[in-house]
C-alpha cells in the first residue's frame, strides 16, 4: 500500500538541495531546537509582539549575547524563526514546534533514548543487534533495561510508548468489548494502562498481563491501589523463550498493542501461534499497531518509518515498524484470518481484529 506520494520527487531542484543540506547537519539542528524549546525561547518569540531582540532573548533566556546569536542564526537558517530589523520572531515552523505535541514526544525520546546510540547504527545494520543500546545499558534489548533506565530515560521512553497507545485506546475498548469478553489476556502489557481501562470499563471483566519479569513487577508496584487492581492478573514470561510455561489458555480476547513490532518476522509467527492457542472457542485477537504505509498524512508516515531505525540501533536489531502487505502475512502464518481492520484510531494506529482459521479453531476445541 506505498502511497502514491512516494511514486513522484514532489521538490524542485533548489529545495531538495536545501533539504540534502539539513539533513546533513541533522544533528545541529536537532540540538539547536531542542534547546530553542527547553528553555522557552520558542514560546518567548511567540508572545513577544513585533519579536525580540538579541539583548532580550538573553535576559529572558540567561545565555550570553554570543550564545543567543548563535542559536538565533541556526534557528533562522533552518527556518524555526524569522528576521526584520532586529527583530526575531516564531516561524510557521517554529509554531509547530510548540503546538503539535507530537513534535515534543518525539524530540524527548530521541535525545534521552536515540541520539547517543545511533551513532552505532551501521553496526547494527551489519550485525543484527542493538548496538547503540550501551549507551544506556548492558542490556541485549531494550525491552530487559526498562526498569534499569533513568527516571528521565524512563520518563522520555514511556511517554513516547503510551503518548501513540493512549490515543487510540477509547475507541478501542468498543471494538473489543463489542463480544462482552470476560478473559481478556494483555500480552506486553507494560505499566498496565490497558488493563486498568478494562476492568474500569467493565466491572465483571478479568485480564491477565502478559511481560517480561522486570516489566510485570513494575506494573505490580504501580497498580494495586487502583480501583478494579483486584481482577487483573499477572503472567511473567519471555515470550521468545521456547523452553518457558505455555501462555495460560481460555481467554475471549488476546490484546496486543504496540507489541508484535518489537520481534523479527518469524517471531512475530511464533508469537501469533502462541497467542492463538490461548484464546477460547470463538476467541478473538486484536492487534494494535501504527502501519506506516496506512497513514493520512506523511509526517506521520515519516515518523513510523525512523521509528524503525530506533528498533535496529537501540531496541532489539531486528525488527521495525510494518507495512500491511507483511504484518498481514504473519497474520496468515500464524494461523488466523482477519475479521475487520479500523484504521485511523487515535494518531495513528489500525486495529486489527482476528480470528483462528476453521481448522485451528476445530483443533483448539479438540485438546
Amino acid at each position: 500500500m506505498i502511497h502514491d506520494r512516494y511514486r513522484k520527487d514532489p521538490l524542485p531542484a533548489r529545495l531538495a538541495q536545501e533539504m540534502a543540506h539539513v539533513i546533513a547537519f541533522g544533528p545541529v539542528v536537532f540540538q539547536v531546537s531542542r534547546i530553542m524549546l527547553r528553555y522557552g525561547i520558542f514560546d518567548f518569540l511567540r508572545d513577544s509582539q513585533g519579536g525580540a531582540t538579541v539583548e532580550e532573548v538573553s535576559a529572558f533566556s540567561g545565555f550570553s549575547s554570543y550564545a543567543v546569536k548563535v542559536l538565533l542564526e541556526s534557528s533562522l537558517t533552518m527556518g524555526t524563526v524569522l528576521y526584520d530589523d532586529g527583530r526575531y520572531s516564531l516561524s510557521k515552523v517554529g509554531w509547530f514546534m510548540l503546538a503539535d505535541p507530537m513534535v515534543g514526544v518525539n524530540m524527548d525520546f530521541n535525545h534521552d533514548i536515540n541520539y547517543k546510540g545511533m551513532f552505532h547504527l551501521e553496526e547494527a545494520l551489519k550485525e543484527g543487534r542493538p548496538a547503540g543500546l550501551q549507551e544506556l545499558g548492558p542490556w541485549k534489548t531494550i525491552y530487559e533495561g526498562l526498569s534499569g533506565l533513568t527516571p528521565l530515560q524512563q520518563d522520555s521512553w514511556f511517554g513516547f510508548d503510551h503518548f501513540y497507545s493512549d490515543s487510540a485506546f477509547d475507541k478501542a475498548l468498543e471494538a473489543v468489548f463489542a463480544s462482552a469478553p470476560r478473559k481478556i489476556m494483555d500480552i506486553g502489557g507494560n505499566t498496565g494502562k490497558w488493563a486498568m481501562k478494562c476492568v474500569s470499563h467493565d466491572p465483571d471483566v478479568r485480564v491477565t498481563v502478559v511481560d517480561l519479569p522486570g516489566q510485570i513487577g513494575l506494573l505490580e508496584k504501580q497498580i494495586p491501589d487502583l480501583p478494579g487492581s483486584d481482577r487483573v492478573d499477572t503472567f511473567a514470561v519471555d515470550i521468545l523463550d521456547d523452553g518457558a510455561a505455555p501462555l495460560p489458555e481460555g481467554y475471549d480476547v488476546v490484546w496486543m498493542s504496540q507489541f508484535l513490532d518489537c520481534f523479527s518476522d518469524s517471531q512475530v509467527v511464533s508469537i501469533l501461534k502462541r497467542a492463538a492457542a490461548a484464546l477460547a472457542p470463538g476467541g478473538r485477537i486484536f492487534i494494535m499497531e501504527t502501519l506506516w504505509d496506512r497513514q493520512k498524512y506523511p509526517a506521520a508516515s515519516f515518523d513510523l518509518a525512523q521509528t524503525s531505525v530506533y528498533f535496529t540501533a537501540m531496541a532489539n536489531g531486528n525488527s521495525k515498524m510494518f507495512n500491511t502487505e507483511d504484518l498481514f502475512s504473519y497474520i496468515g502464518e500464524g494461523g488466523l484470518e482477519i475479521v475487520s481492520v479500523t484504521d485511523g484510531l487515535g494518531y495513528a494506529h489500525s486495529l486489527i481484529e482476528c480470528r483462528r482459521r476453521p481448522a485451528q479453531e476445530r483443533s483448539g476445541q479438540n485438546r
